[in-house]
């Protein structure tokens, strides 16, 4: 059981609730002064520091600084969260684990009772990226890439159910079940939490920085690095600064044909223009009340991609409708609603909290887009998606100066918000615009870049490819697949197409991996299973899949003909991500759209085509068949969902989501409460973090003679710098595993190989499309080597290697929103263990500057307005930072001095935002501040 914090109680808060014959504990907000004024969020917060009072970390003065909450000041005061459960998936959730089990032995050789390292918080992990779509387009697909996966992923599994018996409050959902986001909110999310006695707001950190999918039933969590959360499972608080609050008014309602994904991207852009990084993103008004607990969760899962820390909404009826539908007792129905009504924490439609800053949006007002070629938030109007393709696919293939002249001719305007017509289907298409010759886009007469390849199919068929080809359409990602309106309304477009005998252009991949069964019970239920097979949309497995780059390889005569010919082939796929290198690594350009939309493109083949206006290809008679004529209307969509679905659905697909199918069950594991690691495996390795740890903390010191391994431009995210996707045999992980005598063929993923710090730490900084400035005209993991003459360019493994054995500390040079993308404790891990003492950048994501704190690794800030190009700094110079000593006064210097040995000098920010974060860098990282915290007890 979790350890009860008795709160001081200074502001005589606690009182009871009583819900039919229970009655519960609870910390009433009306008792701290200006606490009805606070946004929904904070009130969520105030509860908190209430409950969790101790008089030390969780004083009255932070109580009173929460209840006058200043929403115009720059956030300064710290204060303590105490989430009520932590969640993970695998990837991330892996090291976790990894980590408890070192920790226990480490605690042991420091003398202590190794039982202590145990969640005290529920901690539940969901396995959903593990599954590869390798199989793709037959009724076996998905048993297929089931055995697979289980083939490759054996020792993991092993162990997590080791883990599942070692430790007490710790629940995996086995493999095959769903995505962690989508199994959240219609399973695990609580909304109000019942935990001894106590009725409080259910609250989270998850290892995936979609965790805030989970805002939109009003539960307030976001995404952390694995690290911070092992600390949250072990019972320490999340340091913070009180955020300001963005309020984000909904008016109106969408209009006919557009879908939950054309608003999300038209969020994203909005907020990723106005600013949101580190903030909270609260929804309030009438239209939030017009807006569906689907829609809701699919703005809230974005929450990573616009950049703000959670984005959620306040509990109201359509809250209580959706806990109901997806099966949670009649007891925590009436107990969220009451709580909520009590503590002020349900939606008034009316009301106008006070907000930092503020922002609206006419849902009326919003049409149908995509997203791409590389990022979230660059949206383009679906009508406008042909011209902009060939405007952007300049940047990706190289052209005759005359034929890039002839493409550059007509300029795309900005994407513009014009509304459709508030028709019962949007405009797509008209016979009088005919199918337009597919060498030309919107009909501008703008010539695109083409370099047609003839491939032969394994039935001895053949068909032409060209740039733009769309080679991987995918339904895929809890962002869209919660969202019945519009997994329905794509089901419908593939039984139209059908009917109108239509089908995918060969050479598209077509996947559907839903996050949860229910999806594809409705499906079943409503006879719409057969025309998705039909248009090759086949089950290919319950997880994530293609959002997070496992969307298998590419048709072998697809894959050789991209590279030979170096196509600009793309992905069209339903997810939040399709940043550059990570959905497939022969796709270079990769665009988000609603799944209908997926299934348009499937059928039109190229994004070349504009699918508003030409022909998707021909019925049985001939015929153009353009999106309009296979679009279906709202009513048709409603009628499926209120006919389809129901709560039986959810009760039956959860029943019992922990205990997993006969293969997971006869997965033999060890016992006992230390792990035994097996000295072969390529999987699960015991981690260095802790070898020659003392209880005693070492004091920082200043950096001197520091070399540059990376040295980085702007929007490096994540995915550039955490290992992930394939492992290609001549890279350092490759062979490393070759060298462990493991076959090309069982390489597997970086993803499934997390607990193995020998092949992460090879893996880091090393996507395909990371381009180190000190290498130039080299795209992948390289640097140039300074402990050989001359500096070669070698692997940044191999040069971190060699640095590191001659005593050279390393720093990385990076630009503006470094870090931003999933919040991956790789990233922090691996740029740790390669040696890296120190990052300087122009600007930091929250997350991954909290994960390098967590790690032991400095993160500065070039003064304001400067960077490494401004201050003439090429890579090739030796840095020394002074200043850093100071941390072990008590106390952070605002700045540090770095010089090198060109003579240029500056003073950096120093990026230690609060006393918890220098807490953790004194100790040398974040664990081992717990691990001495919890022995100390």
């Amino acid at each position: 059981m979790k350890e009860t914090v008795v709160s001081a109680n200074s502001f005589d808060a606690r009182s009871t609730l009583q819900v039919g014959d229970e009655s519960y504990e609870i910390f009433r907000l009306d008792k701290v002064e200006g606490a009805a004024r606070l946004p929904y969020s904070l009130k969520v917060l105030l509860e908190n520091l209430l409950r969790t009072e101790d008089g030390a970390n969780i004083t009255a003065d932070h109580i009173r600084a929460l209840g006058g909450w200043d929403s115009q000041a720059q956030p300064s005061q710290e204060i303590q969260f105490t989430p009520a459960r932590v969640i993970m998936q695998d990837f991330t959730g892996v090291p976790c684990v990894v980590d408890l089990a070192t920790m226990r032995e480490a605690v042991k050789e420091l003398g202590g009772d190794p039982a202590k390292i145990n969640p005290l918080a529920p901690a539940e992990l969901v396995i959903d990226h593990s599954v590869i779509a390798d199989k793709f387009g037959t009724n076996e697909a998905f048993a297929q890439n089931v055995e697979l996966e289980y083939g490759r992923n054996r020792e993991r599994y092993q162990f997590l159910r080791w883990g599942q018996t070692a430790f007490d409050e710790f629940k995996v959902v086995p493999p095959g079940t769903g995505i962690v986001h989508q199994v959240n909110i219609e399973h695990l999310a609580r909304t109000v939490m019942v935990r001894n006695g106590q009725a409080y707001p259910d609250t989270l950190v998850g290892t995936d920085s979609h965790t805030t999918m989970v805002n939109g039933l009003g539960v307030l969590g976001w995404g952390v690095g694995g690290i911070e959360a092992e600390a949250a499972m072990l019972g320490q608080p999340v340091s913070m600064l009180i955020p300001r609050v963005v309020g984000f008014k909904l008016t109106g309602e969408l209009t006919p044909g557009t879908t939950a994904t054309d608003l999300v991207l038209t969020i994203t852009e909005m907020l990723r223009k106005h600013g949101v990084v580190g903030k909270f993103v609260e929804f309030y008004g009438e239209g939030v009340a017009a807006t569906s607990l689907a829609n809701r969760a699919t703005i809230g899962n974005m929450s990573p991609e616009f950049g703000s820390t959670a984005a959620i909404f306040p509990i109201d009826d359509e809250t209580i409708k959706y806990l109901k539908l997806t099966g949670r007792s009649e007891q925590q129905l009436a107990l969220v609603e009451a709580y909520a009504k009590e503590q002020g924490l349900w939606l008034d439609p009316k009301a106008e909290p006070d907000f930092s800053e503020k922002l609206e949006l006419d849902l009326s007002t919003v049409v149908p887009s995509i997203a791409g070629p590389k990022r979230p938030q660059d949206r383009i109007v679906l009508a406008e998606a042909a011209q902009q393709f060939a405007k952007d696919v300049l940047n990706y293939v190289e052209v005759p100066v005359a034929q890039q002249a002839a493409a550059s001719a007509s300029p795309v305007d900005e994407a513009s918000d014009e509304s459709f017509p508030a028709s019962d289907a949007p405009a797509y298409g008209s016979q009088e615009n005919g199918a337009g010759a597919p060498q030309h886009a919107g009909g501008t007469g703008a010539a695109v870049p083409s370099n047609p390849v003839t491939v032969t199919a394994p039935d001895g068929s053949t068909y032409e490819i060209d740039h733009g080809a769309v080679t991987v359409a995918a339904i895929t990602s809890c962002t869209n697949t919660s969202n019945p309106y519009v997994m329905v309304a794509a089901a419908l477009v593939a039984k139209k197409a059908v009917e109108k005998g239509l089908t995918r252009k060969p050479w598209v991949k077509t996947t559907l991996a839903p996050g949860s069964k229910v999806v594809t019970d409705y499906f079943e239920k409503a006879g719409l299973t057969p025309y998705l097979d039909k248009v090759g949309f086949n089950l290919v497995g319950y997880g994530c899949t293609t959002c997070i780059g496992n969307s298998g390889p590419l048709p072998e005569e697809v894959s050789k003909a991209v590279n030979d010919n170096d196509l600009a082939v793309t992905s069209v796929l339903s997810g939040n991500r399709n940043f550059e290198g990570r959905i497939n690594p022969d796709v270079k350009m990769n665009y988000l759209a609603s799944p209908p939309l997926v299934v348009a493109y499937a059928l039109a083949g190229s994004m070349k085509v504009d699918i508003t206006r030409e022909a998707l290809g021909t019925d049985q008679d001939g015929n153009p068949v353009f999106l309009k004529d296979i679009w279906p209307s709202e009513a048709e969509v409603n009628d499926v969902v209120a006919n389809a679905i129901g709560e039986d659905m959810f009760a039956k697909s959860y029943s019992d989501v922990f205990a997993g199918d006969a293969q997971w069950q006869a997965l033999p594991i060890p016992t006992g409460n230390t792990f035994e690691w097996d000295p072969q495996s390529t999987y699960v390795r015991k981690p260095p973090y802790f070898e020659g740890m003392t209880m005693e903390t070492t004091p920082v010191s200043d950096i001197s003679g520091a070399r540059v391994l990376a040295k980085l431009g702007d929007s490096v995210t994540t995915d550039h710098i955490s290992p992930a996707g394939a492992i290609k045999a001549d890279t350092p992980a490759g062979k490393y595993l070759t060298e462990h005598g493991v076959e090309r063929r069982d390489f597997n993923s970086y993803g499934s190989r997390r607990g193995n710090h020998e092949v992460m730490i090879r893996g880091t900084f090393a996507n395909i499309r990371l381009r180190n400035q000190i290498a130039p005209g080299t795209e992948g993991g390289y640097t140039r080597d300074f402990t050989q003459e001359d500096g070669p360019v070698s692997f940044i493994y191999d040069a971190s290697q060699n640095y590191q054995a001659a005593g050279i500390p390393l720093v990385v040079l990076a630009g503006k929103e470094y870090g931003s993308g999933s919040s991956r404790d790789w990233a922090a891990k691996g740029t740790a263990l390669l040696g890296v003492k120190a990052v300087i950048a122009e600007s930091y994501e929250r997350i991954h500057r909290s994960n390098l704190i967590g790690m032991g690794v400095l993160p500065l800030q070039f003064p304001e307005g400067q960077s490494a190009e401004s201050l003439g700094l090429t890579g090739e110079e030796t840095f020394s930072i002074s200043g850093v000593t100071e941390l072990n006064e008590g106390t952070t210097p605002r700045t540090v001095k770095v010089t090198t040995d060109t003579g240029v000098e500056f003073d950096a920010v120093v990026r230690i935002d609060t006393p918890g974060e220098a807490d953790y860098y004194r100790n040398g990282g974040i664990m081992q501040y717990v691990l001495r915290s919890l022995i100390r007890k």
